[in-house]
């Protein structure tokens, strides 16, 4: 029987990306319900504050990737952190990547 090891700051790292892409997209609202499904409320207004964030910052800077390379740092903290402590979220955590990339 062969196990499979997870590299959790990979796994972290190419979340946040995915995130931060998603919060920018069209398709945001869609993305932010399947957080709020898989991830709990907590994550869900996260990513919410994220968006909002990114929205404001176009506006100021028409769209400076400044504020997008914070917001993908921010969460790669977090996600680490949540696999960290919540292990179990790991396969959540790689099908909203999975799906974000797909937006």
């Amino acid at each position: 029987m062969s196990q499979t090891v997870v590299h959790e700051p990979r796994v972290a790292w190419d979340g946040a990306r995915a995130f931060v892409r998603a919060a920018g997209s069209p398709h945001s609202e869609t993305f932010a319900a399947r957080v709020l499904s898989r991830l709990g409320s907590e994550v869900y207004g996260q990513f919410a504050d994220t968006r909002q964030r990114l929205l404001t910052a176009l506006v100021e800077t028409g769209g400076d990737r400044f504020a997008s390379d914070v917001e993908a740092g921010k969460w790669r903290v977090r996600l680490e952190d949540l696999l960290r402590t919540h292990p179990e979220l790991t396969d959540a955590l790689r099908e909203l990547t999975d799906e974000a990339v797909k937006l």
